[in-house]
């Protein structure tokens, strides 16, 4: 019972944490904006979100479509020296700004350049969450400064799984239900089920609405939440626990 007393407290801290997604676009990929959002969400609500780069250069350009989606804020560093990057400068000052007017708890820097390895640092030392993503080749200071690193060749893999493993159920549906079986499941995973792979539906409810703000059952035909993920029994099951007073939810094998 006392540990099941941690965990539930573990998870209201983490719905309260504020946390800042900080990303360098010079050095991260665009198309996996979904899953670090996710992951990110893991640890508590991005109320920052930002992408540093120069967005004159064409490298920016598949930044350019997920910021308005994503609420994400272009953050303009030109480069004054050929082959130099300046990005890390400028997300390293705006990280010690933000971490001095206490207005996140943790931060989720987006890189694989060891230049971030004092900031991690220097915000650990602080006693502030550091979450790091970035590729399996970024260096070995940066990732052991961070409390939690995740690979992004880790979330690549776990995209192609989800995608491929479930296309033989989905393929039925329409492209709104498609999108929003894709939806649950990123707020499932971003909850953590438990080893059965159960999850509180009010934890994936809070969740569904940090991945999208404007997310709202009735946009799909239902009042609420359990109602429309009960019409999606091939994909979802349900379950109720402590007396019927909490409502579970977990994919299908």
């Amino acid at each position: 019972m006392a540990r099941t007393n941690q965990i539930q407290t573990e998870k209201i801290e983490d719905i309260d944490r504020r946390v800042a997604i900080l990303i360098d676009g010079d050095n991260a990929q665009a198309s996996l904006i979904e899953q670090i959002l996710v992951e990110a969400g893991k640890f508590g609500n991005a109320t920052i979100r930002r992408v540093y780069g120069d967005w004159t250069t064409p490298n920016m350009n598949s930044w350019k479509d997920i910021l308005n989606i994503h609420a994400f804020q272009p953050i303009q560093q030109f480069r004054y020296s050929v082959g130099k990057n300046a990005t890390d400068s400028a997300m390293i000052i705006d990280a010690m700004d933000i971490l001095h007017s206490d207005q996140v708890d943790g931060f989720c820097l987006v890189s694989s350049d060891s230049d971030y390895t004092r900031l991690a640092t220097r915000i650990r030392e602080s006693g502030l969450l550091v979450v790091g993503i970035g590729k399996k080749n970024t260096p070995r200071a940066f990732v052991s400064a961070c409390n939690v690193f995740i690979y992004t060749e880790n979330l690549k893999r776990k995209s192609q799984n989800n995608g491929g493993g479930r296309t033989h159920k989905v393929n039925h549906l329409s492209q709104q239900e498609r999108e929003l079986v894709e939806l649950v499941s990123q707020a499932i995973d971003m909850v953590g089920p438990d080893d059965d792979g159960w999850t509180r539906l009010s934890e994936v409810g809070t969740a569904l609405r940090r991945i999208d703000p404007g997310f709202d059952p009735r946009s799909f035909g239902h009042r609420q939440l359990s109602q429309l993920v009960k019409g999606h029994g091939r994909d979802f099951e349900m379950r109720k626990v402590a007396n019927g007073a909490i409502i579970e939810l977990r994919l299908r094998d």
